[in-house]
């Protein structure tokens, strides 16, 4: 912003730039606002990643249920449903970036039928985190 004032100098004309008052307190706005914006950022991100890892879950749990009802036994591994058709692929767990992390829930054994071995009845996220609402991933 240049000002132009008529007054003190023999010309008449005199041009001044931005105080440092002024320098300091636009700087001061523009840091505060970006911290608002980057914990907004990082709050979204957060929750993309949540809304990932329900749909991830139910997904595999709709599988589970899936492979249950065809077959009347519970799956030994997630690796069984994919490759008997159910998930095409293992997803990422979206907070450890791995497919390997999932924590596989085993169903009790059949005390009728001991020759069966019991399967996975359930996953969880292998994170370590809390979730936006205050419970673990781990127990989503």
């Amino acid at each position: 912003m240049v000002r132009s004032t008529t007054t003190g100098s023999k010309n008449g004309n005199v041009e001044a730039g931005w105080t440092l008052v002024e320098l300091v307190i636009v700087i001061s706005i523009i840091v505060i606002l970006a911290g608002l914006a980057m914990v907004q950022y990082r709050n979204s991100v957060t929750l993309a990643q949540e809304a990932a890892l329900k749909e991830d879950l139910f997904r595999m749990r709709d599988a589970i249920d899936q492979y249950y009802a065809d077959k009347n036994k519970d799956p030994a591994s997630l690796q069984d449903l994919v490759s008997e058709g159910y998930l095409r692929s293992i997803p990422d767990d979206p907070f450890t970036r791995s497919n390997t992390t999932w924590q596989e829930i085993q169903g009790e054994p059949d005390p009728d039928d001991f020759s069966t071995e019991p399967g996975i009845v359930d996953v969880k996220s292998g994170a370590d985190k809390v979730g936006s609402d205050g419970r673990p991933y781990t127990e989503w």
